[in-house]
């Protein structure tokens, strides 16, 4: 199933996206950041009877915004983090959704204005407790999600090529095949991984691998999929075509696709949602 990301309407709540995308024949939607609403939950469950929902990363937007990083050695920042998970796994049996997916974490603590932008260096945390602590709290999670019914797909990080600059050693978790491998092996074999091939594709050259070596060398976990593009320096959520160079490598089988292209209109949006779906259908033998 081919989702609409509401993370490209950042300044406003996600209700009134979701309405829009609902009037113009996009039922199947990501929630991802946006406002703040008091009334939110309430307005998501009064279109529940025409939209499909599934919740992402940074949803639902908290009244004080913090930065989300679940493998922080910031006590306060990731029980914070934590705390957002459980309360997105509620509203995700509120809105009747059955995935939740979130970012691998940072070894250091952006503040929220560096979000997408430059980060300047920093004494990072330690990358191996790090993770420790990144699996132990996922681990945690997914037994809460899995009382639930709910399955959990981390998302690859991206680092851009100014961040690669700024760092002499990469800040971010689960940007390359290898770490991704590493850590969802510690992991129950329920948490997937959901591939952002935009970030996949400025990954590949800040941190010079091949893209398509993560479908590879991650296939059996793989459970979902972010589409959009860039010039692989930067992940700026920018419109695919039907040449997109990530199409032969997606699984056939994998249900949970959702496009994140941001800055267009609806009419631009559904072309998008459309091509998806007809680049994803099994294609006809030929004799």
């Amino acid at each position: 199933m081919t989702y609409v990301s509401t993370g490209g309407f950042h300044d406003r709540a996600g209700d009134a996206v979701s309405t829009e995308l609902l009037s113009a024949g996009m039922p199947f939607i990501e929630l991802s950041g946006g406002a703040y609403s008091e009334t939110l939950l309430r307005d998501l469950q009064a279109l529940t009877p025409a939209a499909h929902f599934q919740i992402h990363n940074y949803f639902p937007p908290p009244p004080d915004p913090f930065v989300f990083n679940l493998a922080s050695l910031d006590t306060v920042i990731g029980e914070r983090s934590i705390s957002h998970v459980e309360q997105a796994l509620r509203w995700c049996v509120a809105l009747g959704a059955d995935r939740y997916s979130f970012h691998a974490g940072f070894l250091l603590d952006p503040k929220l204005d560096e979000l997408g932008n430059r980060i300047p260096n920093r004494s990072l945390f330690d990358r191996d407790r790090c993770i420790e602590v990144f699996v132990s709290r996922v681990c945690r999670l997914n037994e809460t999600a899995e009382s639930l019914g709910i399955t959990l797909m981390i998302e690859n990080n991206v680092l851009s090529a100014r961040n690669a600059l700024e760092f002499p050693d990469n800040p971010l978790l689960m940007c390359d095949p290898l770490e991704c491998q590493q850590i969802l092996g510690l992991l129950p074999q329920r948490v997937g991984q959901l591939i952002d091939v935009a970030h996949l594709k400025v990954s590949a050259n800040s941190l010079h691998f091949d893209p398509v070596g993560m479908f590879d060398e991650c296939h059996e976990r793989i459970t979902g999929y972010h589409l959009s593009d860039n010039d692989g320096r930067e992940d700026s959520n920018q419109p695919f075509d039907e040449d997109a160079w990530f199409w032969p490598h997606l699984k056939s089988d994998v249900d949970y696709v959702s496009i994140e292209v941001y800055g267009c209109g609806m009419h631009q949006l559904k072309q998008q949602q459309e091509l998806s779906e007809s680049k994803r259908q099994p294609q006809p033998c030929h004799q």
